[in-house]
């Protein structure tokens, strides 16, 4: 049913989530059947869903068993509407096992997912040209937008969600039906959202992940921006310095840095595996405090355009957007709102590389605390979706970060470690020196740090001596 019969259809073969409906079957039989081959849970009391774990029947090389993916196995089903919120919960849903499969995959919401596979006759069952418009690469709904819509306003989130991540357009009547009720997703009913948080959570953060350019285009096409994160609406005719950006404003800038994660640049410097969605939605908001934060010659008497702190403010106010949202709630896509908002933060950072200590190039990089990598994959877009009138971005600042990374690699460590031990740890120090716990503890171990990440200290004899010499020269 669904999803699997669709991505069948689309050649993907590698289909994991698979929905079943058996019919003219009671859902007590059905359940004792199912008990018999594997683990079974029925979800609802009259949903007729079960959730079914099968019984490996058979055995790897050394003996292990193998796994199984849960597997949705289903009684027809009806639902009757409850009223008009929009909210899914407000369905009746009932199982009948006699009814017929048509009306069944009548309540299906798009025809890409109303496909299905009759397992007995060998036959596909597509009763609303799903796959014809599986063939045009169009999303339509199942009957008219306004009845499919009402019945769950999330579903106008998923056509967008869906048309990102199978790069299909969304036909004509659904279109224009999500872009004059998409404000219906923040309804409430008796004070509790109608399409919770971690729903819109779900599928903005997929949509994102499976195309970030068009997700920001339909996303913003649609108003699903202006209900969602209205906070980033203000990097539109936010003007930078031409000296540094002729690509034009700050949308214009961070929609040229989402599209370079898909190019062979990219690609061919941190390898072919998809982004995260961390990062994305780091890349899409690390310029977002530059509207809150800019100055100009004109208005505010500064020599050029600024933007003072819009880092720490962007991180601020993609903090408040990311917790408002739920965006660490969706499994497998689901983000950290503090972890991202350290990636907006720090998006600056290489800035002062020249001067930069190795301890410092360390605490930003190859901490294990924190996400270096995706820190550095930042700073390659950024700078890479920086135009000048030369046409030819500058990378220097980048090139000189990714050298002092590679020299602080190749200092010697452990092989189950991935940056350098430290030579002394602080109770080291105190034991040594006889010193009390304290912020001068910090001050020896950064100090002892730098010598060692610049390859003058490689013992432990060679540390002590040093901090001997730097106690000395405080007192």
């Amino acid at each position: 049913m669904g999803g699997a019969v669709r991505d069948f259809a689309l050649g993907n073969q590698d289909v994991n989530d698979y929905d079943f409906v058996v019919r003219n079957v009671s859902a007590k039989k059905l359940s004792s059947f199912l008990k018999k081959h594997g683990l079974v849970n029925l979800v609802g009391r009259h949903f007729g869903v079960f959730k079914f774990v099968p019984t490996p029947v058979a055995r790897g090389r050394r003996g292990q068993k193998l796994s199984w993916e849960a597997f949705d196995i289903a009684l027809p089903r009806t639902e009757h509407s409850l009223g008009t919120s929009g909210g899914y919960k407000d369905f009746e849903i009932q199982s009948n096992p006699k009814l017929p499969i048509e009306l069944d995959l009548s309540r299906r919401d798009f025809t890409i997912n109303a496909l299905a596979w009759d397992l007995g006759k060998n036959e596909l069952v597509d009763l609303f040209d799903g796959l014809k418009d599986l063939k045009k690469k169009i999303i339509r709904t199942v009957g008219q937008p306004k009845i499919r819509f009402a019945e769950d306003y999330s579903r106008m989130l998923r056509a967008v969600r869906f048309a990102c991540q199978l790069d299909f357009e969304i036909d004509k009547p659904t279109w224009q039906f999500i872009k004059k009720n998409i404000n219906l997703i923040n309804k409430t009913k008796n004070n509790d959202r109608v399409v919770p948080y971690e729903t819109i959570a779900k599928e903005l953060l997929k949509a994102f992940y499976f195309n970030p350019v068009k997700a920001l285009d339909l996303f913003d096409a649609s108003n699903i921006i202006k209900e969602t994160m209205p906070e980033l609406l203000k990097m539109k005719k936010c003007i930078q310095p031409k000296n540094w950006h002729t690509e034009g404003d700050v949308w214009r800038h961070t929609r040229l840095c989402l599209s370079l994660m898909n190019s062979a640049k990219f690609k061919k410097r941190f390898g072919a595996e998809k982004p995260g969605a961390q990062l994305i939605m780091g890349v899409l908001a690390h310029d977002l405090g530059k509207p809150y934060t800019i100055q100009t010659p004109k208005k505010d008497k500064v020599d050029r355009i600024r933007y003072y702190n819009h880092d720490t403010v962007g991180a601020e106010l993609f903090s408040k957007i990311c917790k408002r949202l739920k965006l660490s709630s969706p499994p497998h896509y689901g983000i950290d709102c503090d972890q991202t908002a350290w990636l907006i933060k720090n998006h600056l950072v290489d800035v002062q590389i020249k001067e930069m200590k190795n301890t410092t190039v360390e605490k930003y990089f190859l901490n294990p605390g924190v996400p270096g990598n995706d820190l550095i994959k930042l700073l390659y877009l950024d700078a890479q979706g920086t135009i000048p009138p030369s046409g030819r971005p500058d990378m220097g600042t980048f090139n000189i970060l990714m050298k002092r990374i590679k020299e602080i690699k190749k200092l010697p460590r452990k092989k189950t470690q991935k940056i350098t031990p430290p030579i002394l740890n602080g109770h080291e120090i105190i034991k040594k020196f006889k010193l009390k716990p304290g912020p001068r503890i910090g001050e020896l171990l950064d100090a002892l740090r730098e010598q060692q990440l610049t390859g003058k200290i490689k013992t432990k004899i060679q540390a002590a001596q040093f901090l001997k010499n730097y106690l000395a020269k405080k007192k």
